[in-house]
């Protein structure tokens, strides 16, 4: 899986709604709850029970231990002693065990050998030498999390579990994957690129001599990384950012890989490239949870014995020089066919910020950065979008602190040629301002208190964040300790922000000059066409290359098919393969009880509301559902616009940048979202409307529930400013839509499918699919070309706005906080129930609208490079006795015939089934797809295949 970087590295504070890729500080995922049976903390995490520096423990030598009280760990480096390989343990009490291993991987090209390695890798190794064992695991575990990513510079295979048994499974074979690989070359044509006919299966359809009667035209190329890659660049964002790295970080290549040079990699240019830095003494290895040092040293230590210490890439890219003053670089890029013709440029500057080996400092410049760019109160914001030069931000926007030099940078999206030149001027103005003026204490304090509430936080996913947040620096030559060190960073900050003019003075250090580089990309008419020429050049040459070798154009087009069909034929074979060689879990490995979470049900003032009481940290969290009877078709497309504009628009006495500002003061974040539940005993029943939600310090709840209140009922839709955020706002969201459904076309596909099996389903796609941002689109152009319309939109959300929170019947409230909070949390509750208006949802009558109307096959011609599907049936409710085998049914098509028809043979990069059972729905997607046709195909022929397939014991 190709790692994007869109995010790494940026640094961001979770907060109410923002701007889209507004650049906030990042703190990482914070704590993990322990739901298990706990042991003390002394088995744990406590220091003294772990070797002290300079002791041994099977083959490693400890280098630092260190206790983090605030994140309730303990962090111990080792350094294996044969090797040199780095490790380092976090021990903490979560039950959610990780472990991950990287390689540093710099690229020598553009032909994404890192990425097609981290696929190739995954295919088969010594001590399980079956193709897929990665994929194969995904069935015969317990794991919440298995994966494997390519980054800038790195390479990391990572897992998480809860379960013992299942973590030393897993363990062994990521091991064996990653330093014993096969590397075989038929996995190289299958995962990475290959010449051969598009379908074949006609072949085989046709017989043998149908092979002679091939076509040039009838060979393409194909490969898993290299559609993959083809998708990638079809997503705009990814392009850009893509692009801009290649100009400012020449030295490091594209590790993903581009389709122009993925056809010149070689299978021995691969293996070589495994062979240097798939070694011990090029990796670092981390561990995360509460299970048994020791045992992992031993298992690990194991493996790593067998080999002899080697050469460690420790060459540190670093990007350009720009000390000599600016540089500028334009490129062509796509049109955005949702954005105005005379706006189809993007461009941004970029300016260096020290050193991330300086934690401190580079924790400050991301402070910085956020009091920059955080909101739409934020003055890069007011600057750039709400004054009309563009229409959002570029995705390289904030800070990237993922190398070895932090990198800030500010862009927008929609800009005219005539504007671009000013958007540079206009940043440095911005800067200029915010030297002269300072910045709000009360703004640095919400940040500070944000740090706060995001350590106490409690989140599932703690330690793969962990992992994310060392792996990068620690490449880079950063200590992770350090990295895990947030007392002592923070402190370190309040000490130096207390003197006075801290950050004025990070800003005179790094941003108050001209060196800096200026990227842009200019919408070019003929730019996916040119793409598609090139590709046929490409082509073109390497038959040549064949028929040279081979004598005439149909000898090599006949070579190319055999080979097809001999890979056809290991495919159809490792379907059937023996994989007793692999670790599986035993029934008597999987624990028969599932761990219970209480919760109670209460009435506070005839409102319904359900109290789960935990561990919080002194936290409340709180959520409201209001749900509305048949709401009307043009206020339902409006739900989401109505959303924004609560976190954008202001109120009549506060504008969005004070109320973004108590935020950060009295909360964790609220948020606004678009409600829709189904009935899990009745097909087709189901709730709409809105939820919020938000936590906050228990002293808080109080302050939390009134700005929420206050956002939702007195938002000011009549301000002189009102019609021109909405249309801001419209934009934004149109602009944004190409590169929201490349990302996740799939979903997309799938909505769209499933709209036409019923009400339900319908109004889904209404809410939240290709409908709702065809309809912004529309709203956008009726707002820009008539004020009449534009005034009839305010109209109908301030409609919205009489009943989008109220108490009546469809509102539900659920809470979850310390048992000993709970008390003065239904008293608040209470208090809050009361002042809340009565007001009900307009109701339109109840008919089937727009359902009937929808096509059982529809095909959305979209600028993408491949395709993505999805197949929709309504089966039974969720209570029905079907329901769960349907669930089990769904994985055993996705692992034993979609994967294998549709990703290995086909060069999907990614097909399943699902089962969707509250929704009484079962679903086929297919993601970075070069031939859906032939996808809906084996969508159809699942029920033959898992009709007549002899489903035996272990398989179940």
């Amino acid at each position: 899986m190709l790692r994007s970087f869109l995010g790494a590295g940026k640094c961001r504070i979770p907060v109410s709604r923002h701007p889209a890729c507004s650049r906030l500080l990042r703190v990482g995922n914070t704590l993990t709850p322990w739901n298990q049976s706990r042991r003390a903390a002394s088995t744990v995490t406590n220091l003294d029970s772990f070797p002290n520096v300079g002791e041994k423990l099977h083959g490693f030598t400890v280098q630092e231990k260190k206790h983090v009280p605030e994140l309730h760990l303990t962090a111990v480096r080792l350094k294996h002693d044969k090797t040199d390989a780095d490790y380092l343990h976090v021990a903490r009490e979560d039950k959610n065990n990780v472990f991950g291993i990287g390689f540093k991987t710099n690229p020598p090209d553009a032909t994404g050998v890192p990425h097609i390695l981290e696929h190739t890798t995954l295919c088969g190794s010594e001590k399980y030498p079956i193709r897929d064992p990665f994929f194969k695991m995904l069935p015969r575990s317990l794991s919440n999390f298995m994966n494997a990513f390519t980054s800038a510079d790195h390479t990391t295979y990572p897992f998480a579990t809860t379960n013992q048994q299942d973590f030393q499974n897993l363990l062994s074979v990521y091991l064996d994957a990653t330093l014993h690989p096969l590397l075989k070359e038929e996995d190289f044509r299958q995962e990475g690129w290959r010449l051969g006919p598009e379908d074949p299966r006609r072949i085989l359809g046709q017989g043998e001599q149908s092979k002679g009667s091939l076509q040039s035209d009838d060979v393409v190329f194909k490969g898993v990384v290299y559609n993959e890659m083809k998708g990638q660049i079809s997503d705009a964002n990814y392009l850009y950012y893509i692009k801009y790295r290649e100009s400012i970080f020449p030295a490091l290549n594209n590790s993903g890989g581009d389709p122009q040079y993925i056809t010149d990699l070689t299978h021995q240019q691969l293996v070589d490239f495994s062979k240097r830095n798939y070694h011990p003494s090029n990796a670092k290895i981390l561990t995360y949870g509460d299970m048994s040092l020791s045992e992992h040293l031993r298992q690990i230590g194991e493996v790593l014995d067998g080999f002899e210490r080697g050469q460690a890439d420790r060459d540190v890219k670093v990007p350009l020089d720009l000390s000599r003053g600016p540089l500028n670089v334009t490129v062509p890029g796509p049109i955005d066919t949702f954005a105005s013709d005379d706006k189809q440029f993007k461009t941004s500057t970029s300016w260096y910020m020290g050193d991330t080996t300086d934690v401190v400092e580079t924790f400050s410049v991301g402070i910085l950065s956020s009091l920059l760019l955080d909101g739409y109160g934020s003055p890069m914001y007011r600057a750039l979008i709400e004054n009309g030069l563009g229409s959002s931000f570029t995705p390289n926007t904030g800070l990237d602190s993922s190398g070895k030099v932090p990198i800030f940078s500010v862009g927008l999206t929609g800009v005219s040629e005539e504007d671009a030149p000013k958007v540079k001027t206009t940043i440095q103005n911005v800067f200029q301002e915010s030297l002269s003026s300072g910045f709000s204490d009360e703004k640095v304090q919400g940040f500070l208190h944000q740090l706060e509430l995001a350590l106490r936080h409690k989140t599932a996913n703690f330690g793969i964040g962990v992992m994310e947040k060392t792996l990068s620096s620690w490449f880079n030559g950063s200590n992770p300790m350090k990295e895990l060190s947030w007392n002592e960073v923070i402190d370190e900050f309040k000490r130096k922000y207390e003197q006075g003019g801290y950050l004025e003075s990070l800003m005179q250090k790094y941003l108050m000059n001209d060196n800096c580089l200026t990227f842009t990309m200019v919408g070019t008419p003929s730019y996916n066409k040119d793409l598609d020429d090139q590709e046929m050049v490409r082509k073109e040459k390497k038959l040549s290359e064949l028929v040279e070798r081979h004598g005439s154009v149909e000898q090599a087009v006949s070579a190319l098919a055999e080979e097809e069909l001999q890979l056809l034929k290991i495919q159809e074979e490792a379907q059937n393969a023996d994989l007793s060689c692999l670790p599986s879990l035993r029934v008597e490995d999987i624990s028969r009880e599932k761990e219970r979470k209480p919760v109670r049900e209460s009435k506070v003032d005839d409102i319904d509301v359900v109290w789960r009481e935990a561990p919080t940290n002194g936290l409340t969290y709180f959520q409201a559902v209001n749900a509305f009877e048949e709401l009307p078709d043009d206020l339902r497309l409006l739900l989401p616009l109505f959303n924004d504009c609560i976190m954008r628009l202001g109120t009549a006495d506060k504008s969005m940048e004070q109320w973004e500002d108590l935020i950060k003061l009295k909360t964790g974040g609220i948020t606004t979202s678009t409600l829709h539940t189904s009935s899990p005993t009745e097909l087709g029943k189901f709730r709409e409307g809105l939820q919020f939600s938000g936590y906050a310090l228990d002293s808080n709840i109080p302050d939390m529930l009134q700005i929420l209140t206050t956002l939702v009922t007195e938002t000011d839709f009549t301000s002189p400013h009102a019609p021109a955020m909405i249309q801001e706002l419209l934009r934004m969201t149109t602009n944004g839509a190409l590169d929201a459904v490349a990302g996740s076309g799939h979903r997309y596909a799938l909505n769209a499918a499933a709209a036409g099996l019923s009400r339900s389903f319908w109004v889904q796609e209404q809410q939240s699919g290709l409908a709702q941002l065809q309809a912004t689109a529309n709203l956008l152009r009726d707002a820009e070309s008539s004020p009449e319309r534009l005034a009839e939109l305010i109209d109908k959300l301030r409609l919205i706005q009489s009943f989008a929170i109220s108490k009546g019947s469809g509102l539900r409230v659920r809470m979850v906080c310390e048992p000993s909070s709970a008390s003065q949390n239904e008293s608040v509750l209470q208090k809050w129930l009361a002042g809340l208006p009565r007001n009900r949802s307009p109701t339109s009558p109840l008919y089937h609208s727009g359902v009937n109307s929808v096509a059982s096959r529809v095909f959305y011609d979209l600028p993408y490079k491949v395709y993505y599907s999805g197949l929709a049936m309504q089966t039974v409710p969720f209570i029905d006795p079907s329901s769960a085998p349907l669930s089990v049914l769904s994985q055993l098509l996705t692992h034993k015939y979609l994967h294998p028809e549709i990703r290995e043979k086909g060069g999907a990069y990614g097909a399943g089934a699902s089962n969707g059972p509250i929704k009484g729905f079962f679903a086929f997607t297919t993601y970075r797809d070069p031939n859906p046709v032939n996808s809906l195909k084996v969508f159809q022929n699942s029920g033959i295949f898992a009709r007549d397939r002899a489903w035996d014991s272990m398989l179940l």
